[in-house]
């Protein structure tokens, strides 16, 4: 029905109501009681008929959709009815010095039922008659019978959606053998494989925005003992942060099986760091550097610089930034690389920034092998120019994005950036107006160069999923995770600290491999899992938090400062400017005894010099 000829309509059929709700009130009474007279009922309908039109038109009750109609649209029609029938008695005590409760409280009731009635009946018809139901629905199984799993259920219970709810589950006993629209809560999780076997279950969906990852896992492990495919609404962060609205279900991710917590932030201090200051990342096109901004610009800084090599990645992360922050944030895309120490020091003396968060960087272990070079001028030296433009702009903190393979490491990557840190340090010391700290984490799931994109690709390509080792093993976060823990650090920092994060435990990669697969609607048989061998420059294992490597007290909630041997500046500084004059093989060597050298630095650091 066009929109002008539903208006008309609805004012027609309440009218109508209207001025039946009252004349039958006063039949109903006027055999036992000669009340009304022709004037006062005139006066009191015609009263009547225009304040609900008013109040109708206050409360917009002709322009709700009632075919969605639910109790927030019952409340809306309540009101009007009431201050609609409240005017009327205002209006008889004015005109006639009385008020007739008896004829306006039957009034009021026939009015709330038959407005009411007329709006639901529409949406009872055509549900059930206009609409017709999807054939070969998928039965499902929702997981949480609390306001989510209502808020899924209501929407599967409409005629056009795929699936068709059966049951709940759910671990509190007490909502156990309850309806929720009409669907049971017929057990808790454990009975999660025998009900899907049960009633012919195809689909879970997990319906708890407020789970923990180790919920999550635990959750996941009895779902993967079905053939049903498995959905979950987003995370409660993803909700709060606006990323994504409850009723969105997605895949279950690999992210999601970490089972490890979300770190929870100092949030006042964060502000008083960032709000209304201004805020420059480098690296801010990719995977860390990208994140930074968007969990910085929660904090609404007066400005954020925007600082990358690559056009079209700074390109993407200034649109996003620009659509969800106009008018609020100062955004500025600049293309500048650091290592061009005089381009970034233009750059940080045009924009004065209050924190940079330094997130660019060359990260991939195999290349970096090939191209040792490479890594130092892009992670030693670029470090190095961004930290002293910095100093000379005053700005307040310096972040450097490091890594655990700096730790003890067999590789130029993790070598280089040791070194880094080793830099940040020294001009800690040298530039007291300028806080540096340097942040470790390790492997970021969902980056690019990670393993998941890759697995993902040969997903795409049919497999097999190739992993280097069955024994190999990672340390993980997300994405949102190593951002928030560079942020906080930002916070903690006092000058010269290596903040490492407790990671929880290791992850093997094949067993990484072995749930995509399974996320994918796929069998290890059908896919498969080919074992290459360790690849140049690759540990077996990673270290961040073994007693030689950090202080055992956390600082803050799962993080911890690192132990990392210093060396005076002036031999530092020596080594860092015979670095390029060096071949390959010798440039490794020294890079990798130096980050690994524990004791008497300074001897090795000179030796490497000569």
């Amino acid at each position: 029905m066009a929109y002008q000829r539903r208006i008309s309509f609805l004012i027609g059929l309440d009218s109508a109501i209207v001025l039946f709700s009252i004349y039958i009130g006063y039949f109903i009474l006027h055999p036992y009681m000669n009340i009304y007279s022709p004037s006062t009922l005139l006066i009191s309908s015609l009263t009547l008929l225009v304040s609900h039109h008013l109040f109708a038109a206050i409360y917009r009750l002709y322009h709700k959709a009632w075919e969605y109609a639910s109790v927030r649209e019952l409340i809306a029609i309540v009101k009007a009815v009431t201050f609609s029938i409240a005017l009327t008695a205002i209006v008889q005590l004015v005109a006639f010095h009385d008020v007739y409760f008896r004829v306006l409280m039957i009034t009021w009731m026939l009015h709330v039922l038959s407005i009411g009635g007329s709006r639901f009946t529409w949406r009872f018809y055509r549900d059930n008659y206009l609409l017709k139901p999807k054939v070969n629905r998928k039965r499902t199984m929702i997981v949480g019978a609390g306001s989510g799993g209502s808020i899924v259920v209501r929407q599967l219970l409409s005629k056009d959606s795929e699936f068709e709810p059966v049951l709940f589950v759910d671990d509190d006993l007490k909502k156990l053998r309850l309806q929720i629209h009409g669907i049971t809560v017929l057990g808790t999780t454990r009975n999660i494989p025998y009900l899907v076997e049960e009633h012919g279950i195809e689909h879970i969906i997990i319906a708890i925005p407020s789970l923990n990852r180790q919920q999550i896992k635990n959750i996941y492990n009895q779902c993967a003992k079905t053939e049903a495919k498995v959905q979950i609404m987003p995370l409660i962060e993803d909700v709060i942060t606006g990323r994504l609205s409850v009723s969105q279900l997605r895949d279950v991710a690999v992210e999601d099986l970490l089972g490890r917590e979300p770190i929870e932030l100092d949030i006042e201090a964060i502000a008083e760091t960032v709000t209304g200051k201004t805020v420059l990342v480098t690296g801010a096109g990719g995977s860390i550097g990208s994140e930074i901004c968007r969990q910085i610009s929660v904090f609404q800084p007066k400005k954020l610089v925007l600082v990358g090599h690559g056009e079209n990645s700074i390109y993407q992360i200034d649109m996003e930034m620009r659509k969800r922050y106009k008018g609020l944030i100062d955004i500025i895309p600049v293309i500048a690389d650091v290592q061009d120490r005089e381009r970034m020091f233009d750059v940080l003396a045009e924009h004065q920034p209050d924190v940079v968060y330094h997130a660019a960087a060359h990260k991939h272990v195999p290349l970096m092998e090939y191209n040792p070079k490479e890594a130092v001028k892009n992670n030693i030296f670029g470090t190095k120019n961004t930290a002293e433009a910095s100093a000379n702009a005053r700005v307040k903190r310096f972040v450097l994005v490091s890594t655990d393979k700096a730790v003890n490491p067999t590789n130029v990557m993790g070598a280089t950036k040791r070194v880094a840190e080793m830099v940040i340090q020294q001009l800690d010391r040298e530039f007291p107006n300028t806080t540096f700290t340097a942040v470790r984490f390790g492997n970021v799931l969902g980056s690019r160069g990670s393993v998941i994109p890759l697995f993902k690709k040969q997903l795409v390509e049919g497999g097999p999923l190739t992993v280097t080792h069955e024994d190999m093993t990672r340390y993980f976060m997300t994405i949102p995770e190593a951002s928030r823990l560079v942020i906080q650090s930002s916070v903690l920092a006092r000058g010269g600290e290596i903040f490492v994060l407790d990671m929880g435990e290791p992850v093997k990669i094949v067993d990484l491999a072995r749930n995509l697969i399974k996320l994918s609607g796929y069998t290890e048989e059908e896919i498969g899992i080919h074992f290459t061998g360790l690849r140049p420059g690759e540990k077996m294992y990673e270290e961040l938090l073994n007693e030689n490597e950090v202080h055992p007290e956390q600082i803050f909630p799962k993080i911890h400062i690192g132990k990392a041997g210093v060396v005076e500046g002036e031999v530092l500084w020596k080594f860092v400017s015979c670095l390029p004059q060096k071949g390959n093989n010798e440039l490794r060597d020294n890079l990798i005894e130096i980050a690994n050298t524990k004791e008497n630095l300074k001897a090795v650091m000179e030796e490497a010099v000569i």
